[in-house]
C-alpha cells in the first residue's frame, strides 16, 4: 500500500529545515479505495477521527500510517527516536479563504506528516503548500507542493519550519499525522478539534 521503498531511497532536504516530499506514496488501487471511503467531514478545519466514520480503504490506509514500519522509516530518515512520543491525526476536507496562513506548527509537535487525498490534478494555482524561508513572505519559498492525491510531505518541526499557501476556498483533502511531546497534547488538541467539529455538525443541520 505505502511506497516505503521509495521513501527509503529518497533524499532528505536539510535547508532551511529537514523535510521530504514524495509523490505517489500510495499505490493507485489503495489510493482509489481510500478516497472512496474518505470520511465525510462536517466543514472546514481539522477533524479528529473519534467524530468521524473511519472505515474501508481509509481505515486500512490509517492502519499503515500508524504502523511501526512507517514510523521506523521516519526515525531513520530524520534521525529521531519517536517510540516514546504519542501520535495523533486529524482529517481535513475543505479549505476556507482564511486558511493557509504562514506558521511553523506548534512547539508541541516533533514530526508532521501531510498526506494529500485530492484528485490527481489540482485545479488551482492557489492552495499549493509553500515551504518558506521566513515567516512573512509567501513569495519567498524554496519548494511548492501540489496537493494531488498520494503526495506526501514529512518535516521535522523547528522554529523556522515556515509554511503556508495562497488563499483557496473549496474541497482540499488532507490527512495530518503528528508525533507530539506527550499525551496531554493529544488530549488537548483532539478535544479542541472535536469540539469545533461538533459545532460545525450542529450548524449544518
Amino acid at each position: 500500500m505505502l511506497n516505503l521503498t521509495e521513501l527509503k531511497n529518497s533524499e532528505i532536504n536539510t535547508k532551511p529545515y529537514n523535510y521530504i516530499v514524495l509523490k505517489n506514496f500510495i499505490n493507485n488501487q489503495s489510493l482509489d479505495n481510500a478516497r472512496r471511503d474518505y470520511p465525510v467531514v462536517p466543514g472546514p478545519g481539522s477533524h479528529p477521527p473519534n467524530g468521524l466514520k473511519i472505515h474501508g480503504g481509509f481505515k486500512l490506509l490509517m492502519e499503515e500510517l500508524l504502523g511501526s514500519d512507517f514510523r521506523e522509516m521516519i526515525e531513520s530518515k530524520f534521525e529521531v527516536n519517536l517510540k516514546d512520543y504519542p501520535t495523533m491525526y486529524t482529517v481535513r476536507g475543505y479549505c476556507r479563504a482564511k486558511d493557509g496562513k504562514i506558521h511553523t506548527d506548534s512547539k508541541t509537535k516533533v514530526i508532521t506528516v501531510l498526506l494529500y487525498m485530492n484528485d490527481d490534478n489540482w485545479p488551482s494555482d492557489n492552495g499549493r503548500l509553500r515551504l518558506l524561508n521566513n515567516g512573512t513572505d509567501l513569495e519567498d519559498y524554496f519548494d511548492e507542493i501540489e496537493p494531488k492525491g498520494g503526495t506526501l510531505l514529512i518535516f521535522k518541526r523547528s522554529d523556522n519550519s515556515w509554511h503556508g499557501h495562497h488563499s483557496f476556498e473549496g474541497e482540499r483533502r488532507a490527512i495530518q499525522l503528528n508525533w507530539v511531546l506527550d499525551d496531554s497534547v493529544v488530549e488537548r488538541e483532539q478535544g479542541r478539534h472535536g469540539f469545533s467539529s461538533k459545532l460545525k455538525k450542529l450548524f449544518k443541520k
